[in-house]
């Protein structure tokens, strides 16, 4: 049975960044129910604490703070780069060594966000793109999903069974 990475917040850990979580959704429970999923929230793990502040990527996305080309700021101007690289790395030994090939993360994060993030202002913009940990995931071949694609997690999960 293929295993799940789901961002751990969606799960009901209270692990975002205002201390609150986003879960349990009932797909993610009965994966539980099954064994099926690997919890990780990539900022806790690459060091960052519960509650923390906001973060964003300003000049770009994910891809271009793997690449050096961008970093993740928090509204008190620091640099959280290390930290979100660090989970990003961290998420990405866990799919290796459970040999996961979906990720269930959390939709709009700088971490997590597989098709829209906020835009580094703010201001609550959001644009097409990718947090750090979903880029590096999918460049790693991992099909990288929201809470808002539970159905569509679905159905690429079990046809990998």
């Amino acid at each position: 049975m293929r295993k799940v990475l789901v961002s751990r917040c969606l799960l009901g850990h209270r692990v975002r960044y205002d201390g609150g979580a986003s879960g349990p959704f009932d797909q993610l429970q009965q994966w539980l129910d099954e064994g099926r999923v690997v919890p990780l929230c990539p900022e806790v793990a690459g060091g960052l604490p519960t509650p923390r502040a906001a973060a964003e990527i300003p000049g770009g996305q994910g891809g271009d703070v793997l690449e050096g080309r961008a970093p993740v700021i928090t509204t008190e101007g620091e640099d959280v780069s290390a930290q979100f690289l660090s989970g990003a790395h961290q998420a990405l030994a866990l799919v290796q060594a459970h040999d996961i090939r979906v990720a269930v993360l959390k939709a709009n994060s700088p971490s997590c966000g597989n098709l829209q993030t906020y835009d580094g202002t703010f201001s609550g913009v959001k644009v097409s793109g990718e947090g750090v940990t979903a880029a590096l995931l999918r460049c790693h071949g991992v099909l990288v999903f929201s809470e808002l694609e539970l159905a569509e997690a679905a159905r690429a999960l079990s046809g990998q069974d």
